[in-house]
C-alpha cells in the first residue's frame, strides 16, 4: 500500500497525493493506494489489511530531492485524534488489529506552502525523481 497524504490546497503540501494521482494512473498491480489531507484513525484498518506500507508526505526541510527512511510504530500522542503520525498509526495497527506491518516514510522535499492549487517548478522536479524511485521500489516489494 501506498499512504500519501496532504493538502493539495497548499502548494507543495500537496506532493502526497499528487504521488497518489501518478501511482493511480499507471495502475501497478498489487499496489493498494490511498490519499487523504492527513493520517486519520479510521486509516489503521486500511494499513493493518498490507503487509507492507510507504506513506508519502511533503517535507518542509531534510535533504533534497526526498528521503526514504524504514519507520517503526510509535506510541506518541497528540492533542487530537483527527490526525496521527504514521508511526502512532502503526501503533494501533499492531494494537488494534495484532498486525505488524513494514512500514517506510517517503518525504518529497517541498519550498512553498502558500494557498494555491499549483506545485512550485522544484517541488514538481522532486516529485518526478521521487515517483522514479517509488516505482523501482515497488517493483522490488511485489
Amino acid at each position: 500500500m501506498v499512504y500519501g497524504y496532504g493538502n493539495p490546497g497548499r502548494q507543495d503540501d500537496g506532493l502526497g497525493p499528487a504521488i497518489i494521482e501518478r501511482l493511480d494512473a499507471d495502475e501497478i498491480p498489487g499496489v493498494a493506494t490511498d490519499s487523504n489531507y492527513q493520517l486519520q484513525v479510521e486509516d489503521a484498518l486500511a494499513v493493518s489489511q498490507s503487509d507492507t506500507v510507504i506513506f508519502v508526505d511533503a517535507a518542509e526541510s531534510g535533504d533534497d530531492p526526498f528521503t526514504f527512511t524504514e519507520l517503526e510504530p510509535s506510541n506518541e500522542t497528540g492533542f487530537t485524534t483527527h490526525s496521527l503520525s504514521p508511526g502512532t498509526l502503526l501503533a494501533l495497527c499492531r494494537d488494534m488489529f495484532r498486525k505488524s506491518v513494514r512500514a517506510h516514510v517517503l518525504a518529497i522535499r517541498g519550498y512553498k506552502w502558500d494557498f494555491m492549487e499549483e506545485l512550485t517548478p522544484g517541488a514538481e522536479k522532486n516529485l518526478d525523481l521521487a515517483y522514479r524511485f517509488l516505482k523501482k521500489k515497488l517493483w522490488t516489494l511485489l
